[in-house]
């Protein structure tokens, strides 16, 4: 038998220079059968070793009817099943067939390709940062970020919070949507419990804030995270691309490393869509609405009165307040960067103080530390009292010399 090149030069003088098969048998030296057969193969040459016995072939209908009974069946225990009957194979050979005949027994789950229109969806979702987040007075916290990703241009935008309530995922959205610079048709969540209350349906403070943009909504079904795949595998990109060799100052640096990262993969070339995202982003732009102005407020607001100390709590950090206020009521409005309280019945400012997002720290204004200080000093010297005070020539009179 020729090998593949032989084979090739034998039909390339035949077809191609035209030469008889006596004219190749002088050039080459093969027998002119070896010529004829290489002449009427339209197919290389090929060596094929028999096929040798294998140590799971005995135990392959014992496989099989396993797989019958149980689909599920673990490859492991179906490898201890063997071994008690006599299999001393491998473990990697004994793996790759049941995985090759397993899918006789179980289909597998297929997907169908899904394909977005511009502007139609944005998913949303929360990731974990591996390691906590630096937040100052020697500490750390654990946070989240709200993740963001448009279907058709695939653009993705991230926003740190530090816990899962709705005042923080608010925030988070609306930086997000800040940063994609339009507004899509629907938000997509999973049952996320600030989002969702049951039934698929959102909880009231979430569809008010879908109302107040407006857009609509879209609640998955449980245990269903291939419906947000998109967003699923930029989580695995997040984790391996921008979380090694990274540290971080405080919250601050995260947020605006996070920025230029997403900034950066933006620029990318996306590997299921092989385009730009940012390309693609600019053109979609256009199919969406603008950003309302001003955007919903994500502030955190409550009202409280003013204890005879005053300060109020929040996220168990203590700001003071302002002393003359003791008794009235102030509503609180708490944002990712400062407590600020002012009287409902007047208006004044009662604190404003840069939030921390450290735990169980005080933090005292020195302006309401000095109110403090004159009103206790007024307490203790109590009331002024105005005494009479009468001329002498008074008591002269009434005493006798």
């Amino acid at each position: 038998m020729v090998g593949v090149e032989r084979w090739a030069e034998i039909r390339r003088m035949r077809f191609v220079e035209g030469r008889s098969i006596r004219q190749i048998h002088r050039l080459t030296g093969y027998h002119r059968e070896t010529i004829r057969s290489a002449l009427a193969s339209g197919e290389p040459p090929r060596y094929e070793r028999p096929g040798r016995p294998s140590k799971l072939d005995p135990f392959k209908g014992e496989i099989h009817s396993r797989l019958d009974e149980d689909p599920e069946i673990p490859a492991q225990c179906l490898r201890e099943r063997c071994e008690e009957l006599g299999y001393a194979g491998g473990k990697t050979i004994f793996d790759d067939y049941v995985r090759e005949v397993r899918p006789r027994y179980r289909p597998l789950r297929t997907y169908q390709r899904t394909v977005y229109r511009p502007g139609e969806l944005c998913q949303f979702d929360l990731w974990e940062p591996k390691a906590e987040i630096p937040v100052g007075w020697g500490q750390t916290r654990r946070g989240w970020v709200v993740t963001a990703e448009l279907g058709y241009s695939r653009a993705i935008a991230a926003a740190l919070v530090f816990s899962k309530e709705l005042r923080d995922l608010r925030y988070g959205m609306g930086r997000c949507l800040g940063r994609l610079g339009a507004l899509p048709e629907k938000l997509v969540w999973d049952r996320e419990g600030a989002v969702h209350r049951g039934g698929g349906r959102p909880t009231e403070d979430f569809a008010a804030f879908c109302g107040a943009l407006p857009v609509g909504w879209i609640i998955l079904e449980a245990r269903d995270p291939e419906a947000k795949g998109a967003l699923e595998r930029s989580h695995r990109f997040i984790r391996t691309n921008f979380e090694p060799a990274r540290s971080f100052a405080n919250q601050l640096d995260y947020q605006a490393q996070l920025d230029s990262w997403t900034d950066k993969a933006n620029a990318r070339k996306h590997r299921t869509t092989r385009a730009v995202p940012a390309e693609r982003l600019a053109a979609e732009r256009e199919r969406m609405r603008p950003l309302p102005a001003p955007m919903p407020d994500p502030d955190h607001r409550f009202t409280i009165r003013v204890a005879q100390q005053p300060y109020l709590r929040f996220d168990t950090n203590d700001y003071s307040l302002d002393p003359c206020l003791a008794g009235r009521r102030v509503e609180v409005s708490a944002s990712q960067t400062a407590i600020t309280a002012t009287a409902l019945d007047t208006g004044e400012l009662a604190c404003r103080h840069r939030r921390a997002f450290a735990k169980g720290l005080t933090f005292t204004d020195p302006v309401h530390q000095r109110e403090l200080e004159r009103l206790r000093g007024e307490r203790r010297r109590g009331p002024d009292v105005e005494v009479e005070s009468r001329p002498l020539v008074r008591y002269d009179a009434l005493i006798p010399a």
